[in-house]
């Protein structure tokens, strides 16, 4: 057998293929599989935890996830709102490509927005951050890949929050160079420095959002922000509403959506990775709560 001769067995192609529900006991051993016994190797730990504990030296920090590529975009099928000529990249790609669409092609790009389908622009995460309360002196870590248009697509963000960082900005001069050209670990680094945040956000969902998210309620429920696009949407679009308004909406519309205790047994179907409660606590018997 291979993993006799090599050592080492690759599966291939399991994601999302093995059963959700399962009995209690296995599900308490994925969560101790998921949140303890696989680890980053030392070197990715080691810079990780660098470029976290230089955001941390100077307090309180929020991590981004932002969905921001261009094959995000072309897979989404949805626009990045750049400019007509960003669209138009992106539209041709899709034409050009129909086999990366993941799903419901049925759909117009505007559909699909008004859904909550879409990933969050630059101009969308700004004001969002804005109505939830992040003042202009909030530090932002962003994790992600190149946005598709470089710094012009993360312009609102900059201009409104200047301690705005990303791993490169952080790093000293060839800390990153054993990584580079490393998707998966330029990926796991960008998880480290945000699982160490305050607050994190994704910009939409996402293997690395999904897993943050349980591993954040796993850690003691660490504040995750889960922007209800569907619903905030149509407030975007309405130029008429005063800010003070609009900022009241949007903060009604996430008062649900902080990282509280979310319990898998009211979702059928989901995985106990991203919604870890009630099978992977320990269930204090004298409080009924869990813990």
């Amino acid at each position: 057998m291979q993993i006799k001769r090599e050592g080492v067995l690759l599966l291939r192609g399991l994601d999302s293929r093995l059963s959700k529900d399962l009995p209690s006991d296995l599900q308490k051993l994925r969560c101790k599989v998921a949140f303890h016994a696989l680890r980053f190797a030392p070197p990715i730990l080691g810079i990780g935890n660098k470029l976290a504990e230089r955001m941390r030296n100077k307090g309180p920090y929020l991590a981004l996830h932002l969905r921001m590529e261009k094959d995000v975009w072309v897979r989404t099928g949805c626009l990045p709102g750049l400019s007509p000529e960003y669209d138009e990249i992106v539209y041709n790609e899709r034409i050009r490509r129909p086999e990366l669409l993941t799903g419901r092609s049925n759909m117009t790009y505007h559909e699909r927005k008004l859904a909550g389908l879409c990933p969050l622009n630059a101009v969308e995460v700004t004001r969002l951050l804005k109505a939830l309360g992040a003042p202009k002196s909030a530090r932002i870590y962003w994790a992600g890949g190149q946005p598709f248009g470089g710094k012009e697509a993360l312009l609102p963000l900059i201009e409104e929050f200047p301690h705005f960082y990303n791993k490169e900005d952080l790093a000293l001069p060839g800390e990153l160079e054993p990584f580079a050209n490393r998707a998966s670990v330029m990926a796991a680094i960008d998880y480290i420095v945000s699982e160490n945040s305050d607050v994190f956000m994704p910009s939409h969902g996402g293997n690395m959002g999904h897993v943050m998210q349980g591993h954040r309620a796993y850690a003691g429920h660490k504040k995750y922000i889960t922007p209800d696009k569907r619903h905030m949407l149509p407030y975007f679009l309405n130029s008429s509403l005063p800010e003070a308004e609009f900022n009241r909406i949007i903060k009604e519309l996430h008062r649900d959506s902080l990282g509280q205790p979310d319990l898998r047994s009211s979702r059928v179907g989901k995985d106990v990775t991203k919604y870890p409660v009630p099978e992977c606590m320990c269930n204090d018997t004298n409080t009924h709560s869990y813990m």
